[in-house]
Protein backbone atom coordinates (compact mmCIF):
# COMPACT_ATOMS: atom_id res chain seq x y z
CA UNK A 1 0.00 0.00 0.00
CA UNK A 2 1.38 3.41 -0.92
CA UNK A 3 1.26 6.59 1.10
CA UNK A 4 -1.26 8.01 -1.38
CA UNK A 5 -3.87 5.69 0.13
CA UNK A 6 -3.51 7.19 3.60
CA UNK A 7 -5.49 10.45 3.36
CA UNK A 8 -6.16 10.76 7.10
CA UNK A 9 -2.47 10.46 8.01
CA UNK A 10 -1.30 12.57 5.08
CA UNK A 11 -3.52 15.43 6.23
CA UNK A 12 -1.80 15.70 9.64
CA UNK A 13 0.67 18.59 9.89
CA UNK A 14 2.88 16.46 12.16
CA UNK A 15 3.14 13.77 9.49
CA UNK A 16 3.89 16.32 6.77
CA UNK A 17 6.53 18.02 8.94
CA UNK A 18 8.12 14.64 9.61
CA UNK A 19 8.29 13.87 5.89
CA UNK A 20 9.71 17.32 5.12
CA UNK A 21 12.26 16.96 7.92
CA UNK A 22 13.32 13.53 6.68
CA UNK A 23 13.77 14.90 3.16
CA UNK A 24 15.73 17.87 4.50
CA UNK A 25 18.00 15.63 6.61
CA UNK A 26 18.64 13.42 3.59
CA UNK A 27 19.51 16.37 1.36
CA UNK A 28 21.82 17.92 3.97
CA UNK A 29 23.45 14.58 4.84
CA UNK A 30 24.18 13.96 1.16
CA UNK A 31 25.65 17.45 0.75
CA UNK A 32 27.80 17.06 3.87
CA UNK A 33 28.96 13.60 2.76
CA UNK A 34 30.52 15.25 -0.30
CA UNK A 35 32.75 17.13 2.19
CA UNK A 36 33.35 13.86 4.11
CA UNK A 37 31.31 15.21 7.02
CA UNK A 38 28.50 13.60 9.01
CA UNK A 39 25.50 15.50 10.36
CA UNK A 40 26.37 15.48 14.09
CA UNK A 41 29.98 16.29 13.32
CA UNK A 42 28.80 19.34 11.39
CA UNK A 43 26.46 20.39 14.24
CA UNK A 44 29.26 20.12 16.80
CA UNK A 45 31.80 21.88 14.57
CA UNK A 46 29.35 24.75 14.02
CA UNK A 47 28.60 25.00 17.75
CA UNK A 48 32.31 25.05 18.60
CA UNK A 49 32.78 27.95 16.16
CA UNK A 50 29.82 29.83 17.63
CA UNK A 51 30.61 29.14 21.32
CA UNK A 52 34.33 28.43 21.37
CA UNK A 53 36.45 28.12 23.20
CA UNK A 54 33.73 26.23 25.04
CA UNK A 55 33.79 23.77 27.92
CA UNK A 56 33.00 20.29 26.65
CA UNK A 57 30.05 19.93 29.06
CA UNK A 58 28.57 23.27 27.94
CA UNK A 59 28.99 22.24 24.32
CA UNK A 60 27.09 19.01 24.94
CA UNK A 61 24.25 20.87 26.62
CA UNK A 62 24.21 23.46 23.85
CA UNK A 63 23.75 20.90 21.07
CA UNK A 64 21.70 18.52 23.25
CA UNK A 65 23.99 15.57 22.65
CA UNK A 66 24.63 12.85 25.19
CA UNK A 67 28.10 13.27 26.76
CA UNK A 68 29.24 9.81 25.58
CA UNK A 69 28.19 10.59 22.01
CA UNK A 70 29.81 14.01 22.19
CA UNK A 71 33.14 12.48 23.23
CA UNK A 72 33.03 10.22 20.17
CA UNK A 73 32.26 13.11 17.83
CA UNK A 74 34.99 15.27 19.40
CA UNK A 75 37.48 12.41 19.16
CA UNK A 76 36.73 12.15 15.43
CA UNK A 77 36.97 15.92 14.92
CA UNK A 78 40.21 16.16 16.87
CA UNK A 79 41.76 13.21 15.02
CA UNK A 80 40.93 14.99 11.75
CA UNK A 81 42.62 18.17 13.01
CA UNK A 82 39.38 20.15 13.04
CA UNK A 83 39.18 20.96 16.77
CA UNK A 84 41.53 21.04 19.73
CA UNK A 85 40.72 20.26 23.35
CA UNK A 86 42.86 22.05 25.89
CA UNK A 87 42.48 22.76 29.58
CA UNK A 88 39.86 25.47 30.11
CA UNK A 89 41.62 28.64 31.35
CA UNK A 90 38.57 29.35 33.58
CA UNK A 91 38.64 25.89 35.15
CA UNK A 92 41.71 23.72 34.50
CA UNK A 93 39.72 20.59 35.49
CA UNK A 94 37.63 20.98 32.33
CA UNK A 95 38.46 20.81 28.65
CA UNK A 96 37.75 23.76 26.38
CA UNK A 97 37.12 22.97 22.73
CA UNK A 98 38.23 25.32 19.95
CA UNK A 99 38.13 25.24 16.18
CA UNK A 100 41.37 24.93 14.22
CA UNK A 101 42.00 26.85 11.00
CA UNK A 102 41.43 23.62 9.10
CA UNK A 103 38.13 23.17 10.96
CA UNK A 104 37.08 26.72 10.08
CA UNK A 105 37.80 26.13 6.37
CA UNK A 106 35.88 22.85 6.30
CA UNK A 107 32.99 24.36 8.24
CA UNK A 108 32.65 27.15 5.66
CA UNK A 109 32.44 24.57 2.86
CA UNK A 110 29.92 22.51 4.84
CA UNK A 111 27.76 25.52 5.59
CA UNK A 112 27.70 26.40 1.89
CA UNK A 113 26.71 22.80 1.06
CA UNK A 114 24.01 22.76 3.76
CA UNK A 115 22.58 26.07 2.51
CA UNK A 116 22.42 24.67 -1.04
CA UNK A 117 20.64 21.56 0.26
CA UNK A 118 18.13 23.73 2.12
CA UNK A 119 17.63 25.81 -1.01
CA UNK A 120 16.81 22.60 -2.85
CA UNK A 121 14.37 21.58 -0.10
CA UNK A 122 12.59 24.95 -0.23
CA UNK A 123 12.80 25.39 -4.03
CA UNK A 124 9.01 25.14 -4.48
CA UNK A 125 8.55 28.24 -2.27
CA UNK A 126 9.04 31.88 -3.20
CA UNK A 127 11.49 33.98 -1.17
CA UNK A 128 8.61 35.51 0.80
CA UNK A 129 7.10 32.07 1.44
CA UNK A 130 10.48 30.81 2.66
CA UNK A 131 10.72 33.64 5.19
CA UNK A 132 7.15 33.07 6.35
CA UNK A 133 7.64 29.28 6.54
CA UNK A 134 10.83 29.65 8.57
CA UNK A 135 9.14 32.09 10.94
CA UNK A 136 6.24 29.69 11.42
CA UNK A 137 8.60 26.76 12.01
CA UNK A 138 10.38 28.78 14.69
CA UNK A 139 7.07 29.48 16.41
CA UNK A 140 5.88 25.86 16.45
CA UNK A 141 9.26 24.21 17.09
CA UNK A 142 9.60 25.49 20.62
CA UNK A 143 12.96 27.05 19.74
CA UNK A 144 11.88 30.62 18.94
CA UNK A 145 13.48 31.90 22.15
CA UNK A 146 16.76 30.19 21.20
CA UNK A 147 17.06 31.60 17.70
Amino acid sequence: MSEAHLPAIRSLPSWLLGRAAARGRTLVAQALAEEDMRMWHHVVLSAVRDLGPVAQADLGRGVRLDPKDLVGVLNDLQAAGLVVREPDPKDRRKNAVSLTERGERLLKRCEKAARAANDELLAPLSAAEREQFTAMLLRISGTADQA
